[in-house]
């Protein structure tokens, strides 16, 4: 397949997910896994220095991009197994994992519960709990009756980016607000719901593969002391702080890189 191509798999629940590789084959792969209300594109400005090393699997999450989006809430249990369903079609037995934010819960999960198919861990912008649940009900509800996406991608770019990037028109900005617009309502409601009723406080102890924890100083969506619990929550984990907000691959790509590649790269 051309490392260009984005095709799909058909999970065992009928829904069809979108994923792309990039990079050589004979390099190690490793999987990114996405924000809430993104597809694979949030990663485009890490994929060149990536790829020099790694050969990168980007998915769209279910309800994302150009996979299905299926209505109702969705679970953290059935975005995990999305991920082992799309490692066992291509084959994989075992990769790196980077997740952001909702990507990282789903990267937490996986350490959890397939330790064996994990190689090496990067949790960025991400946290073990997000509650309490009836928070999650208020926006749930709200953006299923909204008419658009419109309050709702002014919401995240707001939480995701700070002002400076904010105020000057910015067309990596304008990117991702295209993709929120065009996402559909009802994947970023399941999602919602995902991490409404996930809770990995206990449960992410048991994280055994080499861990790196990623905060943002002024992130307000996965909080620094998010960050700082969860790390100290696995076993051996490394913990560091970039001076961003919520989507720390974006705004601060060369100290990103640096860290997760000064991890990944690190000999046992």
């Amino acid at each position: 397949m051309d490392s260009r191509t984005v095709t799909s798999i058909t999970t065992g629940d009928g829904v069809r997910i979108a994923y792309r590789f990039d990079g050589e084959q004979d390099k190690p792969v490793l999987l990114l896994s996405n924000s809430i209300g993104t597809d694979l594109h949030m990663w485009d400005g890490q994929v060149p220095a990536l790829t020099e090393h790694f050969r990168l699997l980007r998915y769209d999450a279910r309800g994302h991009g150009g996979s299905d989006v299926p209505s109702g809430p969705y679970s953290l249990d059935r975005l995990g197994r999305d991920v082992v369903e799309l490692l066992d079609a291509l084959d994989l037995e075992r990769v790196h994992v980077l997740g952001l934010s909702l990507g990282g819960i789903v990267a937490q999960w996986l350490g959890i519960h397939v330790p064996e198919r994990v190689d090496r861990l990067v949790l960025s912008n991400t946290a073990a709990y997000l509650g309490p649940p009836q928070q999650w009900e208020r926006p749930i509800a709200e953006l299923l009756e909204a008419p658009d996406m419109r309050a709702t991608a002014d919401m995240f770019l707001h939480n995701w980016f700070p002002a400076r990037m904010l105020q000057a028109d910015s067309e990596v900005v304008e990117g991702f607000r295209r993709t929120l617009l065009a996402t559909q309502r009802e994947g970023v409601a399941g999602s919602w719901a995902a991490v409404r009723d996930y809770d990995l406080r206990r449960t992410a102890t048991l994280i055994c593969a080499p861990t790196l924890v990623i905060a943002g100083e002024h992130d307000t969506v996965t909080s620094a002391g998010h960050g700082k619990e969860l790390a100290a929550a696995i076993p051996g984990a490394r913990f560091t702080v970039l001076p961003t907000v919520h989507m720390a691959n974006v705004e601060r790509p060369a100290e990103f890189l640096d860290a997760v590649m000064a991890f990944l790269d690190e000999r046992p």
